[in-house]
């Protein structure tokens, strides 16, 4: 007997109201760049359309019924996001615009303060340039080092290049969870234990993985996790780190 595994795509076009236009007359669209960004579901518009209609106003910023609600809105949104990568505290997520914003709070406030002349910053050769440039212009602006972690002809991650660099006491190794154009998915949490070892932070871009598999952020280890609303049917101009 044969079981079927397969995925009934139009049991869920039916909840992404853009999947219902035609590219042209009979052919209907198709969508493959979710890794830039993801069409909404019906049910993300209406809880937009909704709070617009009915709970719109400035949230902490009032004590009237409206901004009451916008505000328990707001909170509430953040307990689900803790919630949903297992954080230890609501106080742990902080909303930015999106995973690069995200990464570049983490190098201007946390990179100021701590990298200095000679200090040794680890990104790896398959990052976004969300997760290359700020850190870059960090090195460049401290007088800091820049090391990179190369990439296998099987697009791997080079752990044994990582173990020498690791020799020069980096301060901070940022990489992807997720590569959005190999679909590498890194050994976060041996990599985090190994940087931790040596004394280093560990900062985490998660646009990619959070959409993608469920993500356990006290599991993986690491010490910053970016990622953001737009690449998981949720609205854009919203990321958390």
């Amino acid at each position: 007997m044969t079981t079927s595994n397969s995925f009934d795509a139009a049991k869920y076009r039916v909840d992404f109201p853009i999947l219902a236009r035609e590219v042209r007359p009979g052919v209907p669209l198709v969508y493959l760049d979710s890794t830039a960004t993801s069409q909404k579901p019906q049910a993300v518009i209406e809880a937009m359309d909704n709070y617009y209609r009915f709970s719109n106003a400035n949230v902490h910023r009032g004590i009237h019924a409206l901004a009451e609600e916008a505000t328990a809105l707001y909170e509430g949104a953040r307990e689900r996001i803790a919630r949903f990568i297992n954080a230890r505290t609501t106080r742990e997520i902080i909303y930015t615009r999106n995973t690069t914003e995200a990464i570049n709070l983490v190098a201007y406030s946390w990179g100021r303060a701590n990298i200095k002349a000679g200090d040794v910053v680890v990104i790896t050769e398959m990052e976004h340039h969300s997760n290359i440039v700020p850190w870059q212009m960090l090195c460049a602006e401290r007088g800091a080092r820049l090391r990179v972690i190369p990439v296998t002809d099987d697009g791997l991650l080079d752990l044994a290049a990582f173990e020498k660099i690791l020799k020069e006491s980096p301060k901070i190794v940022c990489l992807a969870h997720m590569s959005n154009v190999l679909g590498t998915i890194n050994p976060v949490t041996e990599i985090a234990a190994k940087a931790h070892a040596a004394g280093a932070l560990v900062l985490v871009d998660g646009a990619q993985s959070v959409p993608h598999f469920p993500v356990d952020v006290q599991r993986l280890g690491v010490d910053f996790l970016a990622f953001s609303a737009h690449k998981m049917c949720g609205p854009t101009g919203i990321g958390v780190l």
